[in-house]
C-alpha cells in the first residue's frame, strides 16, 4: 500500500493525501485517512508549492533518488565575485551528482538565458549530454532560451522548490569548495583573467583534487572506476 501511495503521488504530483485515500478505497484498499496521512508524511510527499506552470516544477516528488551514473543529473547555478578593481562578475558552475566533475565553469559580466545554453552546448560536445539538471528558480534558468534548448537536446530542467536550497546539495557544496579554495585565495585583473584561472582550478580540481565522499580518489578516477566495473559486471552476465 506504500508503494502504491508513492505511485499514485507520482503520477498525479497535484493530489494530497485526501485525494490519494479516496483513490485507493475506489481500487479496493482498506484503509482509513489517518494511516494514509502517517506514510504520505513518511514518504516526504507532502505538496510543497503550487505552480503556474508546468516547466517550473521539480521531476520528484518526496526524497530525490540518488544518481547511479555519469551524466543521469547534473546540478547548475551561479557565483558571484568581484575583479581587482571591483567589478562584480558571475561564475556558472555546472557539477555532475554522480562523479561530482565539473563539466563547466565559465566567467562572465552577466549571462541571458541564450548566453547559459550557449555555454551548456559548449560542456556537452566535452563531456557528454546529462538526462536532466537540477536548478533553482532564477530567471536564466526559466527562461524560454533554455527552455527551447532543453527540449532541442531532450534533456529534462529539474527545478528546485523555492526557498529549499538544500535540494540543489550537490552544487551548494560545490561552490562552497570552489569559493574557498579559488575565488576567496585569487586576485582577477579582467574577466579574461578569471576565465583562465578558474578553468584552471576545473581541471585541477576534476583530474588531481582527491574527493572524500568518493573514497579519496579524484572525480576523473572515480567515474573510470565505476565504468571499469560496469564492463566486468557485464561481461560476466
Amino acid at each position: 500500500m506504500r508503494l502504491r501511495i508513492r505511485e499514485i503521488a507520482h503520477a498525479r504530483p497535484r493530489f494530497g493525501y485526501l485525494r490519494i485515500h479516496v483513490m485507493l478505497r475506489r481500487e479496493g484498499w482498506t484503509v482509513n485517512k489517518k494511516r494514509v496521512y502517517r506514510w504520505y508524511r513518511l514518504e516526504g510527499l507532502q505538496i510543497r508549492m503550487r505552480v503556474r506552470r508546468r516547466k517550473h516544477m521539480c521531476l520528484h516528488r518526496g526524497p530525490v533518488p540518488k544518481a547511479q551514473r555519469t551524466h543521469e543529473r547534473w546540478s547548475m547555478d551561479f557565483v558571484h565575485d568581484q575583479l581587482f578593481n571591483g567589478r562584480t562578475f558571475r561564475v556558472l558552475t555546472v557539477v555532475d551528482q554522480f562523479s561530482r566533475q565539473t563539466p563547466l565553469l565559465e566567467a562572465r559580466f552577466c549571462f541571458s538565458g541564450h548566453d547559459v545554453a550557449a555555454a551548456l552546448d559548449r560542456a556537452i560536445e566535452r563531456a557528454g549530454t546529462p538526462a536532466s539538471i537540477t536548478v533553482d528558480h532564477g530567471t536564466e534558468f526559466t527562461s524560454k532560451a533554455l527552455e527551447e534548448w532543453a527540449y532541442r537536446r531532450g534533456v529534462k530542467l529539474d527545478f528546485i522548490h523555492p526557498g529549499k536550497p538544500t535540494e540543489n546539495g550537490h552544487i551548494e557544496s560545490f561552490n562552497g569548495r570552489l569559493r574557498d579554495e579559488c575565488l576567496n585565495v585569487t586576485q582577477f585583473t579582467s574577466i579574461e583573467d578569471a576565465g583562465r584561472q578558474i578553468e584552471a582550478w576545473r581541471i585541477d580540481y576534476n583530474a588531481h583534487r582527491p574527493h572524500s565522499s568518493l573514497g579519496h580518489l579524484t572525480p576523473i578516477e572515480y567515474a573510470q572506476k565505476r565504468q571499469e566495473q560496469r564492463t566486468s559486471e557485464g561481461a560476466d552476465l
